[in-house]
C-alpha cells in the first residue's frame, strides 16, 4: 500500500467529532502521540518570530565577512587551502562549506546583502525544525508543550541562526536530513546527506561511532563498507580541487582535530586558566574520557540498535499481511453493506394501493389524536470493518536515542564550546531529558540552566560549572534509565 493511499485512508477514517472533546484537546498539549498540531503551530510561530527578529534586531557581524573573504579567494581560482584566509584567520572548514557559502556569496551580492542572507537562514532554520519535529512526531517521546516551550523561548538559538549566520546550522540541517532518511531505510541517501554535513563542519563526526554500529547491526560488514565508501567518496569528490592542489594543507585545515581554541570564547571551561586550557595534556585527557564514555555507552546503544533491527524485520514481515487483511475486510464489508442496503430497499418498496392506504390511515390517526407521532424509517446499520493496526513508528526511539547520546558525549568532552556550538545539540536536549526518570520540575530546571549558561556572555566560572553540572546530570540520568530498562528486558527474556 502506498503512503499516499495510506494517508488518504487515515484522513477518511479519522473521527473528526472527537477533535472537539476535552480529552482530545488536552492531548494536543500533553500527549506525545498528538504532537503534529503543536508542531504546526511552532513552525508558523517561528516564521513570524524570525522575520520580526531580522527586521527589528540589529545584525551582529562575527564570521560572515570572513566566510565571504575565504570563498572569494576560492572563486578567484585559489585552491591551496593554506592561502585561503579571512579577517578571523585561515579557512578551517571542509570543501562543502566553501561551495555552499560561495553560493551565498553570489545570492547576496558578494555577501553585502545581509538581510537576504538572514532570510536564507530563516529558511534553513525552518527546514531544520520540520526535520526535527518529524523525528519527535515519529518517536512519540516528548510532550508537545515541552517542544513549544523549549524551541520558542531560546534566545541563543534564534541569535545563532538569523543574527550570526554561522555555518553550524547548515551542517546540522544535513545531519537531521540524514537521520530522517535512515528512519525510512534510505541508506544511500542517508549516507550522502550525513557526509554532506561532515563536509560543512567536522563536528558531525561526533555521530560517527553510533552510525557505524547502526550500519553494522542492520546491514552487516559488506554493506557497512559500502555505506562508508559512499561517505568517503562524497568527501573525495567535494575535496578534489583542493586535494590536487595541496592535500596536506586541505586535510590539516579542514579536519584538524588538534586545533587549539581561543580561551576568550569558551563557554564550558572558563574556570580553567589559559595555560591548562591550551595544554596538550588537557586535550589528551578529554580525548581519553571521550573514549572511555563511548566504551561504556556503546554496548548499551548496540542493544538498542539490535532491538531496532529485530522490530524492523518484524515490521517488514507483518505489515504487508496487516495491509492485505485490512484491504480484504474492507472489500468484504463493502459487499455486505451493499447487499444489506439493497435488501432494505426491496423491503421498503410499496405498491401504489399500499401507499394510499397508509396515507389515509395516517390522516385518521392525526384527527383522532392531538399529538401526532412522526414515524421514522429505521436507518440501515452499516457495520464498520475491523481495522488492524500496529504502530511501528515508536521503534524509531531505538535509533534516535543512541545517536543523540553519542553526539552528546562528544559535546560533554569537547575541548571548548563556542556559542554557536549550542546548535549542535540544542534540539536533542528535550529528547535526552525525557529519556531520564527525572521529575518534570528538574527536567525544566536543567533546560533553564543550560539556556542560562549559553546566554551568559562572556561566560563566567559559575555559568561554565553549571553547564557541566547539567551535562553530567543528563548523562547520568540517561545511563541509569537505559541500564534499568535493559536489565528488566533481560529478566523478561
Amino acid at each position: 500500500m502506498s503512503k499516499r493511499h495510506h494517508l488518504q485512508e487515515m484522513f477518511l477514517e479519522f473521527d473528526w467529532k472527537k477533535m472537539f472533546t476535552w480529552n482530545y484537546m488536552k492531548g494536543l498539549i500533553l500527549n506525545p502521540t498528538q504532537l503534529w498540531f503543536v508542531a504546526t503551530l511552532i513552525i508558523a510561530t517561528e516564521l513570524v518570530v524570525n522575520v520580526l527578529v531580522v527586521e527589528r534586531v540589529p545584525y551582529t557581524e562575527i564570521d560572515w565577512k570572513a566566510y565571504m573573504q575565504e570563498c572569494e579567494g576560492f572563486l578567484n581560482g585559489t585552491f591551496d587551502y593554506s592561502q585561503l584566509r579571512g579577517d578571523t584567520g585561515p579557512l578551517v572548514y571542509p570543501a562543502g562549506f566553501v561551495y555552499i557559502y560561495s553560493l551565498f556569496y553570489f545570492l547576496t551580492s558578494q555577501g553585502t546583502n545581509i538581510i537576504l542572507a538572514q532570510y536564507l537562514f530563516i529558511v534553513i532554520y525552518l527546514l531544520q525544525l520540520v526535520l526535527v519535529l518529524r523525528i519527535y512526531i515519529k518517536t512519540k517521546k516528548v510532550p508537545p508543550y515541552v517542544m513549544a516551550f523549549t524551541i520558542l523561548t531560546s534566545y541563543r538559538i534564534h541569535s545563532i541562526y538569523v543574527l550570526r549566520l554561522f555555518n553550524d546550522p547548515v551542517a546540522v540541517l544535513f545531519l537531521y536530513a540524514s537521520l530522517n532518511l535512515f528512519l525510512e531505510d534510505k541508506w544511500f541517501l542517508g549516507s550522502v546527506f550525513y557526509s554532506l554535513g561532515v563536509s560543512v563542519k567536522m563536528n558531525i563526526l561526533l555521530y560517527a561511532p553510533g552510525l557505524f554500529f547502526f550500519y553494522l547491526i542492520n546491514l552487516g560488514w559488506f554493506k557497512t563498507m559500502q555505506q562508508l565508501a559512499v561517505c568517503g567518496f562524497i568527501q573525495l569528490i567535494l575535496g578534489a580541487p583542493f586535494l590536487f592542489s595541496n592535500p596536506i594543507a586541505y586535510l590539516k585545515g579542514s579536519f584538524d582535530i588538534g586545533r587549539v581554541f581561543n580561551h576568550t570564547w569558551t563557554v564550558n571551561y572558563r574556570f580553567l586558566d589559559v595555560d591548562l586550557f591550551e595544554s596538550k595534556c588537557f586535550h589528551l585527557t578529554l580525548l581519553a574520557i571521550h573514549v572511555i564514555l563511548l566504551l561504556i555507552f556503546l554496548p548499551l546503544c548496540t542493544k538498542y540498535f539490535q532491538t531496532y533491527c529485530r522490530l524492523k524485520y518484524v515490521q517488514k514481515q507483518v505489515q504487508p499481511q496487516i495491509d492485505l487483511e485490512n484491504k480484504m475486510n474492507q472489500r468484504k464489508s463493502k459487499i455486505k453493506n451493499e447487499q444489506k442496503f439493497k435488501a432494505g430497499i426491496e423491503v421498503e418498496k410499496l405498491t401504489k394501493e399500499q401507499e394510499e392506504f397508509l396515507n389515509s390511515f395516517e390522516n385518521m390517526l392525526q384527527k383522532s389524536s392531538q399529538k401526532s407521532r412522526k414515524t421514522h424509517k429505521k436507518p440501515i446499520e452499516v457495520k464498520e470493518p475491523t481495522k488492524y493496526h500496529i504502530n511501528f513508528d515508536i521503534l524509531s526511539q531505538m535509533f534516535i536515542l543512541p545517536m543523540f547520546l553519542v553526539n552528546f558525549i562528544g559535546i560533554l568532552c569537547a575541548r571548548s564550546l563556542h556559542y554557536q556550538f549550542y546548535s549542535w545539540y540544542f534540539h536533542s536536549l528535550p529528547y535526552l531529558l525525557w529519556s531520564t526518570n527525572f521529575s518534570i520540575i528538574f527536567k525544566f530546571l536543567i533546560l533553564a540552566l543550560i539556556e542560562f549558561s549559553w546566554n551568559t556572555y562572556p561566560s563566567t566560572v559559575l555559568s561554565s560549572m553549571l553547564l557541566h553540572f547539567c551535562h553530567l546530570s543528563i548523562l547520568f540520568g540517561v545511563y541509569k534509565k537505559i541500564s534499568n530498562e535493559l536489565q528488566l528486558a533481560a529478566k523478561v527474556q
